[in-house]
């Protein structure tokens, strides 16, 4: 069941679903609209064949900030990771899914490649995928929306967490985009 405007509003107010900062004005009918940050990792040209998910790659991507006031501009084909500027936290009884806005996928923006979900215990701004796949460069602006956060009720709460220590929580509490840490799968004691 996806909780609806005035169920979003009422779980807000309890305290048990939190997205802050909290503007009641981003509420829509099925979810809440979430703004794009200022931070963008952007991938680094490397002389590299290929990106072993088994290793740690390193450094990868660098770090952009881009002034509120200021647009960062996405290329064709072009692949960086951003984020919201809402910190969001999901408890055990509910699931998040985010997706990109309507308006921005009509002209090439996708926010998100794989990572839609949102488990449940998840505590952090979340990473967006932002590719442009239209064919003509885009500018994006720190706190335009960008996406859209939908929330579903579980049948019943969820035994085990997102950050709970067996599952191997890589991403809880991230303040911002963060580039992948696949390696850890297959070394978790890193």
């Amino acid at each position: 069941m996806i909780l609806s405007d005035k169920t979003l509003r009422e779980e807000i107010q309890k305290g048990n679903l939190i997205v802050k900062p909290f503007d009641p004005e981003m509420v829509q009918p099925a979810s809440i609209d979430l703004r794009l940050a200022n931070e963008f990792r952007v991938f680094k040209h490397v002389n590299y064949g290929l990106i072993d998910v088994k290793k740690d790659f390193g450094e990868y991507t660098e770090l952009m900030t881009v002034p509120d006031e200021e647009k960062f501009v996405l290329h064709p084909d072009e692949f960086v990771l951003g984020s919201t500027r809402e910190w969001v936290e999901v408890p055990g009884n509910l699931v998040g899914r985010i997706e990109g806005k309507s308006s921005l996928g009509r002209l090439g923006v996708i926010v998100h490649a794989t990572a839609g979900f949102v488990d449940p215990g998840w505590k952090g701004k979340l990473t967006l995928e932002i590719s442009n796949v239209g064919k003509i460069p885009i500018a994006l602006y720190p706190g335009m929306k960008i996406a859209q956060f939908s929330v579903m009720q579980l049948t019943t709460p969820a035994d085990t967490l997102y950050g709970d220590k067996k599952l191997g929580s890589k991403y809880l509490g991230q303040q911002g985009p963060m580039e992948s840490k696949m390696h850890k799968n297959f070394h978790p004691q890193e």
